[in-house]
């Protein structure tokens, strides 16, 4: 069930810029900001214990949107993208101070004998992902201040996920022609 909720969370932050560019003709920013608040409870009691990595996200995003519904304006919606890059930065980011980046620790997952070749590659990606993070957020900042809501909608609700699947698959690929020598 918890698997269940947490697909359909995740799903349902995925289309957040669609939700926000067709229900902006239908309700106020408070309304809209209301129901996220809403959803990300829901996320968040579907998380398995405290220590879940997602927590930290889940109660910024719902502080987030408590100012956006106190704010009641449509730009305050339109920053959660920036927001959720920023979050997902300091994640990678700080992962990168302490001992095993983040990637690693997915890694090791599948290969708990992660050659020191896979450990600086690791480090490499955690390090390409952050530089990804700057860009989207930057780019998610400058359609969220200057763009028009079609621009910003079609930039956080579909070309940014394009981005980031071509950068799954293309790291993806190096991996897979790196670790040919490995097998």
């Amino acid at each position: 069930m918890r698997l269940l909720v947490n697909g359909v969370m995740g799903l349902t932050t995925l289309l957040y810029p669609l939700a926000v560019f067709f229900g902006s003709q239908y309700f106020e920013p408070w309304k809209m900001a209301a129901i996220l608040i809403v959803l990300l409870l829901i996320r968040l009691a579907a998380s398995y214990s405290s220590k879940h990595w997602s927590t930290p996200l889940l109660v910024a995003g719902i502080a987030y949107c408590v100012f956006a519904m106190w704010s009641n304006q449509l730009g305050a919606l339109r920053l959660y993208p920036v927001l959720v890059n920023g979050l997902m930065l300091m994640i990678f980011g700080w992962s990168l101070f302490s001992p095993t980046s983040l990637v690693e620790r997915l890694a090791r997952m599948q290969h708990p004998d992660l050659p020191p070749e896979g450990v600086i590659y690791t480090r490499r990606v955690t390090q390409v992902w952050c530089g990804f993070f700057i860009v989207n957020g930057t780019l998610a900042l400058i359609t969220a201040l200057w763009a028009s809501m079609e621009i910003w909608s079609l930039y956080n609700g579909l070309i940014a996920y394009v981005l980031m699947g071509i950068l799954f698959s293309a790291e993806y690929l190096v991996r897979i022609r790196t670790q040919k020598h490995v097998r």
